[in-house]
C-alpha cells in the first residue's frame, strides 16, 4: 500500500518506516575544539550596562516656583485691573515671599557651579543637584559623594554673618542656636538633619549602611570673617562654598568604584525635582 503525492509526484510506502532526517553537522561541544581565532571572537560574556546618571540642574525647582508665583501675581493684577494692570506692575515689586525663591535659586546655582567644576576635575567627586524627596514637595539642594563619604549640602543665600550662639549653663539647660546676623535660623539645622537621615536610610536600604553621611549648611555670599568662621552645630557643618568644597577633597576609605555605586543608588532614590 502506498500513497501518491500529486504535487511532488512521489510515492510513499505506508508500511515502510519514514527515512530519518539527515544528520546535522557536528558542532564542537567545548572551547578546546574551537580554533584560537574563534575564542578571540567570542571574548568574555557581556556585563550589564549601568544607567547614565543625570546630575540635575542646581536651583531648577526654586526657579520654577519663582516663575510660577510671578506669573500668577501678574495674571491676578491684570484680571483685577484691566486698565491699570500694566502700570501697577511697572511701579510695584514682587512680594518678598516670591523674591525669596529667586534668591534661593541663585544661591543654589552659585554653589552648584563650584561643585560641577570639582566633578569635572577628575578627582573622584560625584554630584547630584536639586533632588526630590519622594512623597513630599521638598527637595535636597546638593548631594556630593567623595572619598570620605556623602555630603548633603543645603545652600542658603542670606545676608548677615552666620554664628553659633550658646545659651544656658549652670542654672538652665544649655542650648545652641544658629544665628545669621540677628536672625535665629536654628530651624535650618533641623531641616539639614532630616535630609541626612533620609539619605542615610536610602543607603541602608541598599546595603550601604556603613557609608558616613554628613550634613552641610552652606551660606553663599554671607558676611563671613576673613579668618575662621566655620563651625558645627548638632552634627551639621556650617560654612561657605570654598570651605564646603575643601572638605570634599580630603582622602578617605571610599574608592571611586564604590562612590559611583553610591551615586547611582542615590540618584535612583532621589529623582530630579
Amino acid at each position: 500500500m502506498a500513497v501518491y503525492e500529486r504535487e511532488t509526484k512521489t510515492v510513499a510506502c505506508l508500511e515502510c518506516p519514514p527515512e530519518p532526517p539527515p544528520a546535522a553537522p557536528e558542532i564542537a561541544s567545548s572551547m578546546d575544539a574551537l580554533p584560537p581565532e574563534a575564542s578571540m571572537v567570542l571574548g568574555p560574556e557581556p556585563q550589564p550596562e549601568s544607567f547614565e546618571v543625570f546630575t540635575g540642574t542646581a536651583g531648577a525647582s526654586a526657579k520654577r516656583e519663582y516663575e510660577r508665583r510671578k506669573v500668577r501675581r501678574e495674571t491676578r493684577i491684570r484680571d483685577d485691573h484691566p486698565y491699570l494692570g500694566k502700570l501697577i506692575l511697572a511701579v510695584s515689586d514682587d512680594p518678598q515671599s516670591t523674591r525669596a525663591w529667586a534668591t534661593g535659586a541663585r544661591g543654589e546655582e552659585i554653589l552648584g557651579q563650584r561643585l560641577d567644576k570639582l566633578r569635572l576635575s577628575g578627582r573622584g567627586i560625584h554630584v547630584l543637584h536639586d533632588r526630590r524627596i519622594p512623597r513630599t514637595r521638598a527637595n535636597i539642594d546638593h548631594i556630593a559623594v567623595c572619598p570620605t563619604g556623602v555630603f548633603v549640602i543645603d545652600a542658603k543665600k542670606y545676608q548677615g554673618r552666620p554664628s553659633l550662639r550658646v545659651e544656658g549653663g549652670l542654672l538652665r539647660p544649655r542650648t545652641k542656636k544658629l544665628m545669621v546676623g540677628s536672625r535665629d535660623c536654628t530651624k535650618l539645622v533641623d531641616g539639614a538633619r532630616k535630609q541626612v537621615d533620609l539619605v542615610r536610610s536610602a543607603l541602608e536600604d541598599a546595603d550601604l549602611g556603613g557609608i558616613p553621611v554628613r550634613g552641610v549648611l552652606c551660606f553663599v555670599e554671607a558676611d563671613w570673617p576673613l579668618i575662621g568662621g566655620a563651625f558645627m552645630i548638632d552634627g551639621v557643618h556650617v560654612s561657605w562654598p570654598k570651605k564646603a568644597v575643601e572638605n570634599l577633597l580630603k582622602p578617605g576609605p571610599v574608592n571611586d568604584q564604590t562612590a559611583q555605586h553610591i551615586h547611582r543608588t542615590l540618584a535612583s532614590s532621589f529623582p530630579t525635582a
